[in-house]
């Protein structure tokens, strides 16, 4: 369960390269140091432009030194967030949060699954860890494009041995959800965090088994689509408002930018408090979200905006009865 997190400073102790794109860093908080459990993360205060924002990102390992380590991936696509964090070098000065956790593993379950897709490893590097350490049964499913992609997949190596089987695009090898889930014992859990397709595809495979929804676990980076992202225009013909979505924002964050209220939570499309209606769109829309189901999604009656882009055309959108 998430606690309530709390600012404070930090220091930015080293950096080092996991992967081509992918950049570990060692962050000393400030104060009493909050151990992070498996599947925490860590908010950190970014610079884009001239905006103020934060960004969240999965604590790798158990941090016992009293340090806080997070992986940031570099994309070419990035909102600023990423861009910022690889611009930092050591002795950077920081604001973050204590640990907060939206993706809790839950200890004493008779077998465990772990899928992680691309930079989707690092929450589940910090579980196969602590369930390495509890002496539990588990298997680790790591798929990523090839590998130089293979962030922190030594390291766990060497602290699961063969429980970790990879899947590489570069040799054909895909994951084969069904029969993977067949193999997971009665009762036993899967945890998945990756990219938007994969969370969606082991969905569906956990429903076609007919194990209980609540033990299926997973969470998503949120930048993930369907289309190549683009600028985008919506309008609100209630507030009588046509407002640009740049390549590097969301549309929540064009909304509330221009005005807008809204409401929202975990920005990562999980828990649906910022979605609204859509009346008509001349694109079409890449539902980024987990939070929707696929036949929701393609009713195509509404959209989370804190990830959910549109594609080749624009949007028009309804905000009930809030005020710009």
């Amino acid at each position: 369960m998430s606690k309530q997190v709390e600012w404070r400073k930090g220091v930015l102790r080293s950096v080092r390269d996991l992967t081509p794109d992918i950049r570990l860093f060692e962050i000393e908080p400030e104060g009493e140091f909050i151990a992070p459990t498996p599947g925490s993360h860590i908010n950190v205060g970014v610079q884009i432009g001239e905006r103020a924002d934060v960004r969240s990102y999965s604590v790798v390992g158990p941090c016992t030194d009293g340090f806080y380590r997070i992986a940031v991936k570099r994309l070419p696509d990035s909102r600023g967030g990423s861009l910022y964090m690889w611009s930092l070098s050591p002795g950077a000065q920081l604001s973050i949060s204590t640990p907060g956790n939206h993706f809790d593993l839950s200890l004493g379950r008779p077998e465990y699954l772990l899928l992680a897709g691309g930079i989707g490893i690092t929450p589940i590097f910090t579980m196969a860890l602590a369930l390495a350490h509890a002496g539990a049964n588990f298997r680790v499913l790591y798929a990523c494009r090839g590998r130089q992609d293979m962030a922190l997949a030594d390291d766990m190596r060497v602290q699961v041995g063969d429980r970790l089987e990879m899947f590489l695009d570069e040799e054909g090898a895909r994951v084969d959800l069904d029969a993977e889930i067949a193999r997971l014992a009665p009762g036993g859990e899967l945890y998945v965090c990756g990219p938007i397709g994969m969370l969606e595809a082991a969905k569906r495979a956990w429903q076609r088994s007919g194990r209980p929804a609540d033990q299926l676990r997973f969470e998503t980076f949120g930048n993930s689509g369907r289309f190549a992202t683009e600028a985008f225009k919506v309008k609100i013909p209630r507030l009588g408002m046509e407002v640009e979505v740049p390549q590097n924002k969301t549309m929540l964050e064009a909304l509330e930018t221009a005005g807008v209220s809204m409401i929202s939570d975990c920005r990562r499309g999980e828990c649906g408090l910022c979605a609204l209606y859509i009346i008509e769109t001349t694109g079409t829309v890449d539902h980024r979200d987990v939070f929707f189901s696929d036949e929701e999604k393609a009713e195509n009656r509404k959209l989370c905006t804190c990830v959910s882009r549109v594609a080749g055309g624009d949007i028009t959108i309804d905000t009930a009865d809030r005020a710009a």
